[in-house]
């Protein structure tokens, strides 16, 4: 899949999804029936085979915990925690959680609200007086919701380059980092994930119970739940159960990631633990034992705008359903790791993925996703790849515009489908029959092709496999791009080289037959650039531009406009 450089720098968290079990034919546009669940036996045996198709036996791959009414049915590892040694993942492998450190947070600070040492109504100005307005008025709650509006700082240029994200810091030298930039948004008003808000709950906890953050979640949590693994990353990454953390998928692309000092994604994403362990946590946390009945609902409650929209967030838990059927869980993503984890309440079922890549070969929400709606007898649709009738496809070529705004093309090339949603890359996309298309084992989302009453062309997309599918009419034919220009060889010397786009670089290479430019960022697949004129490329099968800042020697940036963002990257010493 084309990704192209995803440039926001937020590199304590992200989110992916994905398919399997019943036949296509067998889905509907509506919520899908649930199935009896599997067997244990039956359970190991689909979970293993996910596993093995998603992960290689000898580059980064991932752990998985299937827990059921309290108790351990699956666990598994897949791939290796140690390439250079050959050590393998084990269910006991330790990871680095990211953002899934934000659910202990919010419980610690969920705590303080039910024992009354703090209102989640208090403003964060009670704690750290003088904060700059208008951050100083946003609310506990809305730090927990993230509505504060207070700038993220994994989105200031230049925090994840690696100088940056090497530097120890203490919690009140990283909110010296942003408590003057300009807020984002006015306290409440807005939804935008923000490790920031985390960092000043972090703080909070501090101020509060006069310990580090780290230091109240063992005291109140970890220890007194029995979970050994779960602990603070600064001096807790040398237990020899540690995975070292790689970008890129397989053994031959593996590359030990960027390296950060724990301290940097402080209570937003800086513990680590194992998959069973946060089994345990996840048991203690929806079944009572953390908080009582009333604050838990709290934790779990949609976050509600003053404009009416209802995001579905809580504190720390993200309240996305799976097949239609409740879910809470939360993702994690920090350099070197991957981690998903999901609790199903009507199934009291919990299942966890973490990976030990920042580019995996299969995103563990898709493996998680699978093997969770497997267990509640409830499987994503599977699909079998057949040879499509591309001329029996014409009429469907197009655009198609999305409801709320947005469109997506599909269309065929060089004998290939694809599809491309505006401001985003070009996906293959392979015929399952029955008008169903699908793309691979790394996404759970398919689409399927039908006409109207008026024989309009229709597509009907299952985003992330979840229904009900998202209808879109075919508007019109895809507008035919810019002729490419001819750029001199001389001309193009002055931009090969290598950018620093935060934590990632893009390089810039000559094609092999040395007439063109490729960009490849770190952990994705070089990309033919597309000259526009003779400083502007367009990235192939990508709506995204690179602009090069040259004069007669070689470029000293590029800048990336990609998606109504841009993005600018000084050029790296050669």
């Amino acid at each position: 899949m084309r990704k192209i450089v995803t440039m926001t720098g937020h590199a304590l968290a992200a989110v992916a999804l994905l398919a399997l079990a019943a036949p296509a034919a067998a889905e509907s546009a509506g919520p899908a029936a649930t199935a009896a669940a599997p067997s244990k036996e039956d359970l190991r045996k689909l979970a293993d085979a996910v596993l093995a198709e998603s992960y290689a036996a000898d580059g980064p791959g991932a752990a998985v915990v299937v827990m059921q009414g309290g108790k351990v049915v699956y666990t598994g590892g897949r791939g290796l925690a140690d390439i250079g040694a050959g050590r393998a993942i084990t269910p006991d492998t330790v990871f680095r959680l990211g953002s899934i450190t934000k659910q202990f947070a919010a419980a610690v600070i969920v705590q303080l609200a039910q024992e009354g040492k703090l209102s989640l109504d208090d403003p964060l100005a009670k704690f750290l007086p003088g904060y700059p307005e208008p951050g100083g008025s946003a609310t506990v709650r809305q730090l927990l919701q993230h509505t504060s509006g207070i700038q993220s700082y994994t989105e200031m240029p230049g925090l994840m380059n690696p100088v940056a994200t090497a530097i120890p810091r203490t919690t009140e030298t990283l909110v010296a980092v942003f408590r003057d930039a300009p807020a984002v948004s006015k306290p409440g008003e807005v939804w935008n994930y923000n490790n920031s808000g985390y960092v000043l709950l972090g703080a909070i906890i501090e101020k509060v119970t006069g310990k580090a953050w780290h230091e109240a979640i063992e005291e109140r949590v970890t220890r007194p739940l029995g979970l050994a693994s779960i602990r603070y990353g600064v001096g807790g990454e040398d237990t020899p159960a540690m995975a070292k953390g790689y970008s890129g998928e397989l053994t031959a692309a593996a590359a030990m990631s960027q390296y950060i000092h724990m301290s940097l994604p402080n209570a937003a994403g800086a513990l680590i633990g194992t998959v069973g362990d946060l089994a345990k946590w996840g048991q203690a946390l929806h079944h009572g034992k953390v908080v009582d009945a009333a604050h838990y609902a709290m934790m779990i409650a949609p976050t509600q705008l003053p404009a009416g929209e209802t995001v579905p967030y809580g504190f720390g838990l993200s309240l996305n359903p799976l097949r239609g059927h409740p879910a809470v869980g939360h993702n994690g993503g920090i350099f070197g790791f991957e981690t998903d984890s999901i609790y199903l309440p009507d199934a009291d079922i919990f299942v966890a993925v973490f990976a030990n890549s920042d580019a995996p070969q299969t995103s563990p929400g898709v493996v998680m996703r699978r093997i969770a709606a497997a267990a509640i007898g409830d499987p994503y649709p599977m699909f079998t790849r057949t040879t499509p009738d591309l001329a029996a496809l014409e009429p469907f070529y197009g655009v198609y515009a999305l409801p709320g705004g947005g469109e997506r093309r599909f269309f065929a090339k060089g004998g290939k489908l694809y599809t491309q949603r505006k401001g985003g890359g070009t996906l293959e996309a392979y015929a399952a029959g029955d008008n169903r298309f699908f793309y691979g084992p790394a996404t759970l989302s398919w689409f399927a092709l039908r006409r109207d009453e008026s024989g309009t062309p229709v597509m009907e997309f299952a985003q992330n496999g979840e229904l009900p599918v998202q209808t879109a009419k075919r508007s019109g034919p895809i507008p035919p791009e810019a002729a490419a220009i001819a750029v001199p060889r001389a001309v193009l010397e002055r931009y090969a080289g290598t950018y620093a786009f935060g934590p990632a670089t893009l390089t810039i290479a000559f094609t092999a037959d040395g007439t063109g430019l490729t960009g490849q960022l770190t952990g994705q697949p070089p990309i033919p650039l597309i000259p526009t004129s003779d400083g502007e490329f367009k990235a192939e099968g990508v709506e995204a531009r690179l602009i090069f800042e040259a004069g007669e020697g070689k470029a000293s940036a590029v800048t990336l406009d990609q998606g109504g963002m841009q993005q600018r990257a000084p050029r790296k010493r050669d």
